[in-house]
């Protein structure tokens, strides 16, 4: 049974805590982009979040309330990235000791960002270790608490304040959005986003965006049940390979959501290319693909205005490099 899901008072109750904390990041717009999709389109860039990325909300807002008492080893986590890097800076933030489990294959870059921010990394193999039980082994051994990516109240409660923020940035610009994609692994941005969303724009269509052959979340939506990803790893967007969605998370988003839209690596590299050469905005695969869905027309954005979240720009240097690059080769080639 899934667990306690939060309500629209635990997401303002995040934002709280949060308070002089976490960056308020921009809603961004550009012509190029409004011009490519037939639409407007109002960017979050939580790219510009706090340690790189949207995680470090819903790590605080959990991490602030753990009873010390009862755990006095610090917290524990799983995460292939930005999860690690959010609860590093939120625990040395908060005093506590952090050990992530992390897969050996995450990009360097994140690895060695999250012991920048104080944690301690375990490494595991992906494909042939199970994460939850290393993680849930090293807990007990230490009476530490499990910080769980996407599939906790307070974790999605925190998550939910991108969303809070965004409705009323939108409102500023007089531009309610009709429609708000955001990247999905596990569901806790997402389900976070559509609680804050719905609870002031009932009749906004709250999207996710998926990698192809990682579509867990567009089966289970279709087949009514949680489904598994056939493969634990294999897609550029490393940071959305979670198995299966969450219990609490497709709880939520069975009843909120409108649709997963899947897009392939070659869209989410078009859609760097485009950010960094239009936009100038460096952006991770996982932190794209919401942006890739808009520009491959997954979803309907004539006339429309359309919210898209930038989750994260902690793209590994080379990657980076070799996809901006390719698209200059390939200029060069057409002259």
């Amino acid at each position: 049974m899934a667990g306690r899901e939060p309500s629209i008072a635990d997401v303002k109750a995040a934002r709280h805590r949060l308070n002089g904390l976490v960056v308020s990041t921009p809603l961004l717009t550009h012509p190029a982009l409004d011009a490519a999709v037939g639409g407007r389109v109002l960017l979050k860039a939580e790219s510009l979040q706090r340690g790189g990325a949207f995680k470090f909300r819903g790590a605080y807002n959990k991490i602030a309330q753990i009873d010390r008492s009862v755990f006095p080893g610090g917290v524990v986590a799983c995460s292939s990235g930005n999860h690690a890097q959010g609860v590093a800076s939120a625990a040395t933030i908060a005093g506590l000791r952090a050990l992530i489990v992390m897969p050996s294959d995450a990009p360097a870059l994140k690895i060695a960002r999250t012991r920048a921010f104080g944690g301690e990394v375990h490494l595991y193999d992906r494909v042939n270790e199970d994460r939850d039980a290393i993680a849930g082994r090293i807990a007990s051994e230490r009476c530490a608490a499990l910080v769980h990516p996407f599939d906790d109240a307070d974790v999605i409660a925190g998550q939910g304040t991108v969303g809070l923020e965004l409705v009323e940035q939108a409102a500023g610009l007089g531009a309610p959005p009709d429609a708000v994609i955001a990247p999905c692994s596990g569901g806790g941005l997402v389900s976070g986003i559509a609680i804050a969303v719905k609870a002031s724009l009932p009749a906004c269509e709250i999207w996710a965006a998926e990698p192809a052959g990682f579509d867990d979340l567009a089966r289970s939506l279709a087949s009514g049940k949680r489904e598994r990803n056939a493969k634990l790893s294999g897609s550029i967007c490393d940071a959305l390979l979670a198995p299966s969605p969450g219990e609490i998370t497709f709880e939520i988003l069975r009843r909120l959501l409108a649709g997963s839209a899947v897009v392939s690596d070659d869209e989410v590299r078009s859609a760097i290319r485009f950010a960094y050469h239009e936009l100038k905005l460096v952006l991770e695969p996982g932190g794209a693909i919401g942006l890739a869905a808009l520009l491959s027309g997954r979803l309907r954005t004539q006339g429309q205005t359309v919210a898209c979240v930038l989750s994260g720009g902690n793209i590994d240097p080379a990657l980076f490099s070799e996809i901006v690059c390719a698209a200059g080769s390939a200029m060069m080639a057409g002259r």
